[in-house]
């Protein structure tokens, strides 16, 4: 309706959104600027809604979460003992996402954690492990129950640039005894590839070969890299798996701190393959942190580090200038963490991944939003404020994938979950397994062994080593088991994508310049609009969020 009451053409209504002086809604500064007296969680906004042309399966949720690397999904697990090992790293990088392992454990356990993620999937294995034919189907069994695997290439000096006299597989030492020597039951009728080969050729050659294996040979047959049937199951299975281009292998990342000895456990999870490393703290601005970013960067260039945690940009300037290839963004958010409480100290989530990223982006330099994620509508806010990915600690917890042992408690199946500041995990001191050793296993289990004195992770996080009373900053407790995470990811994945669609926005890489523009607009809610949004007004109801 016109001003004069007159009732306007309804062709004329688009044509009519141009009288009016800005869109509805608010622009992201706005809404940052509406609560200048106080900071915005991630339950104080939503996204309004914008057009949509296009199929939410289109949408693309690729993301660079540091300067160099890049994810097809914009989830990394946190440095957790209750939530990142081996396991939930494998699957999380599968499902197109980053794990990043604890360091509340040895440098070498560490290290092996590592070790086993990156060779869990690849394309070339560069460096296989090979045994002579005088070692035992022993030695083959206690490979496989450390590493998982059995199919070992056979040369004759039992290392890479041997010459090639056969393989073992899992199949060969069954009913064996140990004390069997290799050379009696290898099997010798070998398929190979030349050396020079590309990818895709060995993979075909694979393939129509019916082999586990396929190693790679020069023209003197010397074995210089294999290749595994597996892997080509796992791309089948796993088109969104984070890898490195060149290798093919899973990404990884690990935690450190800033201590001294650090810099030694850094060096071996760099030997072991590591890709990203998370300077682990709880307040990152530190003289500590900027020195170690400097040696790093000096010692290991192609290191990617992730700086963390902070919620200022004073903070993020310190950290960016001392060379940060991306910035862990939260302090006191997370559902275990009560540092705002006891330290009175933080930052509502919200404005502070918008004052981070806001700041960063100018630099280049990549924002994780760490804390507070608990359900994909948070994660869709973090991402439209500014974070390129979110860090998810208490959403993984609870997972198949996650370390622990379910236990049961008024007839639910639990697992536990605590913060890095609880008193449970500053005073854990995690103690190396290794059964029944043998060999060369032996004398790992003492290099392990030697490891286990080191002073523990969660103090350090919190600035503690040294207190003679520690003050907890975190909470220990159990959270409800949600199934594998290659269930739960892909919905989470699915519900990210229907968000943006919801926001008419097609890619995660539209979504900043949509935002910045004021295309993608937002609105506050008050604490009855909470509620609103929330289920109310039911006698009872069951919340199932996915099928599992």
């Amino acid at each position: 309706m016109a001003a004069n009451g007159t009732i306007l053409d309804p062709s004329q209504a688009l044509e009519h959104l141009k009288t009016y002086e800005t869109g509805d809604g608010l622009a992201m500064s706005e809404l940052i600027n509406s609560r200048q007296h106080g900071g915005l969680t991630y339950n104080d906004f939503l996204v309004l809604p914008g057009f949509i042309d296009f199929q939410a399966s289109s949408v693309s949720l690729q993301t660079k979460v540091t300067k160099n690397v890049t994810l097809n999904t914009p989830f990394l697990s946190s440095p957790m003992d209750t939530v990142t090992e081996t396991e939930m790293a494998i699957a999380i990088g599968l499902m197109g996402g980053m794990g990043v392992i604890h360091n509340n454990m040895s440098p070498h356990e560490q290290a092996s954690m590592v070790r086993k993620v990156k060779k869990y999937e690849n394309g070339f294995i560069t460096e296989p492990l090979v045994l002579s034919p005088n070692e035992t189907v022993g030695d083959v069994l206690e490979i496989k129950q450390r590493l998982g695997f059995g199919g070992i290439p056979i040369t004759d000096t039992g290392a890479l640039n041997g010459k090639l006299l056969g393989i073992v597989t899992a199949r060969d030492v069954q009913f064996r005894d140990n004390d069997v020597l290799l050379s009696e039951i290898m099997t010798t009728e070998l398929v190979t590839a030349k050396e020079g080969v590309t990818l895709e050729e060995a993979n075909s050659i694979l393939r129509d070969s019916k082999k586990g294996k396929l190693p790679i040979v020069d023209s003197e047959g010397h074995l210089v890299s294999l290749l595994a049937r597996s892997d080509l199951l796992k791309n089948q299975n796993y088109p969104l798996a984070s890898k490195r281009p060149e290798s093919k292998q899973l990404y990884c990342a690990a935690a450190i701190g800033t201590r001294p000895s650090d810099r030694e456990r850094l060096a071996l999870l760099v030997e072991a393959g590591l890709d990203v490393v998370i300077l682990d703290s709880s307040q990152g601005n530190s003289t500590f942190q900027i020195e170690m970013i400097q040696w790093i960067k000096k010692t290991f260039p192609k290191l990617e580090v992730v700086a963390g945690n902070v919620v200022t940009r004073e903070q993020a300037a310190s950290l960016i200038a001392a060379g940060a290839d991306a910035l862990r963004v939260g302090m006191g958010s997370g559902s275990i963490c009560i540092t705002q409480e006891v330290m009175a100290v933080g930052r509502p989530q919200g404005t502070a991944v918008h004052a981070v990223s806001e700041f960063a982006s100018k630099f280049g330099v990549p924002v994780i939003a760490d804390g507070g994620i608990s359900n994909v509508g948070h994660i869709a806010k973090a991402l439209a404020l500014g974070a390129s990915a979110v860090m998810m600690g208490g959403l993984l917890a609870g997972t198949t994938e996650s370390p622990g042992d379910y236990f049961y408690r008024e007839g639910k199946r639990l697992k536990g979950y605590r913060g890095m500041g609880s008193i449970e995990a500053m005073e854990h001191q995690k103690k190396s397994k290794v059964v029944g050793a043998t060999g060369k296993g032996a004398a790992k289990a003492d290099k392990l062994a030697a490891d286990v004195g080191n002073e523990n992770a969660a103090t350090q996080r919190y600035f503690s080593e040294s207190d003679a009373v520690k003050v907890a900053q975190g909470v220990a407790g159990a959270v409800q088991d949600k199934g594998s995470v290659k269930k739960f990811l892909p919905y989470l994945y699915t519900g990210i994508q229907h968000s943006l669609q919801d926001m008419g926005v097609a890619s995660l890489a539209a979504l900043r310049p949509a935002v910045q523009s004021g295309k993608v607009r937002f609105e506050l809610r008050t604490a009855s609009a909470q509620v609103e949004g929330g289920v109310h007004g039911l006698h009872s109801y069951e919340k199932r969020l996915f099928s599992s």
